[in-house]
């Protein structure tokens, strides 16, 4: 059902959230030299890591959550509206060539639809029955974990998508940058970045959007370490779709292995580009068709493929 808010609840709600209020101390900033507001957005982001900071253990356990749930075959889900929506987006899209994750694995979802990814489509961040339609087309299982995304905490949009993933036995996550938030309250774990007013009264797409951005780094990156898709600080699940990333690949296994180029080339010519079968060609003394096998029985972990090879 769309929001039907009464204009003066909604500025009162507004007025109540941190992310919403004024700060009179900065009322003259367009008058600065430019150097002078730089150094003011930049001493306000210096702040954005240590409200993170304060949050760790609730992102660790949330993380381990998901982890778990993703190595039975679920699936992390994003839902945000506007810059949230947006950052969802952005990291789901980095996870295939990053971690050569299928690109329905990690997915974005944002409130009216890809055209919201560049414009505004109004009124979309208001329905949460438009968020019900959006994750349905994913047909949710318990395995599936639904982040909603919500600088406000009070977006309808990622509330109705984490109550209507929750009903669905989904695991939710509710990120907000306001204490208290409903998002939080609807979702297993809520997880709030209390970064504080904003130099631009109301953008959050400047400390908030950042704040987001560190923890869905978070979430999508360790709970790819704790899948195996890294080998130590090793990106050896990395896809090589263009000449950067078969450069990278080239080099990941030399930082892995030791070996040197033509031994490195022909391991990977053997295992069709995939950097961690041939790191485990090199380490293991194994062909390409035993590597394959040996990750396949250890779920694509190379430490524990390289401890079933010895």
């Amino acid at each position: 059902m769309t929001s039907t808010s009464h204009p003066r609840d909604l500025r009162t709600e507004l007025e109540s959230l941190t992310t919403e209020a004024f700060r009179p101390e900065l009322a003259d900033i367009d008058r600065l030299p430019t150097l002078d507001i730089a150094r003011l957005m930049n001493g306000e982001d210096a702040t954005v890591a240590g409200a993170v900071a304060a949050r760790l253990p609730q992102i660790a356990a949330a993380i381990d959550a998901v982890a778990e749930r993703m190595a039975r075959g679920g699936r992390l889900v994003y839902a945000g509206a506007g810059t949230a929506g947006r950052l969802g987006i952005l990291d789901a899209s980095e996870c295939p060539p990053t971690f050569n994750t299928d690109p329905s694995r990690v997915v974005g979802l944002i409130a009216g639809g890809p055209d919201a990814v560049v414009t505004s489509v109004e009124g979309a961040e208001d329905s949460r029955a438009l968020a019900r339609t959006d994750l349905e087309t994913l047909a949710p299982t318990p395995d599936d974990t639904v982040v909603g995304i919500s600088a406000s905490g009070r977006t309808p949009y990622a509330i109705g998508a984490v109550e209507h993933a929750r009903a669905r036995g989904c695991l939710t996550i509710g990120l907000a940058c306001n204490p208290g938030s409903p998002l939080a309250a609807a979702a297993d774990h809520g997880i709030e970045i209390v970064v504080g007013p904003e130099l631009l009264t109301g953008s959050t797409r400047l400390k908030s959007g950042t704040a987001q951005k560190l923890v869905l780094n978070m979430l999508s990156t360790i709970t790819m370490i704790r899948l195996g898709k890294t080998y130590g600080n090793l990106m050896v699940d990395v896809r090589a779709s263009n000449d950067k990333l078969r450069a990278r690949s080239h080099r990941i296994v030399a930082l892995a292995t030791g070996a040197g180029d033509k031994e490195i080339e022909d391991a990977l010519t053997a295992t069709d580009g995939e950097v961690k079968n041939a790191i485990l060609t090199i380490l293991a003394d194994v062909d390409g068709p035993t590597a394959a096998r040996l990750l396949a029985e250890s779920d694509g972990h190379l430490r524990a493929a390289l401890a079933a090879s010895g």
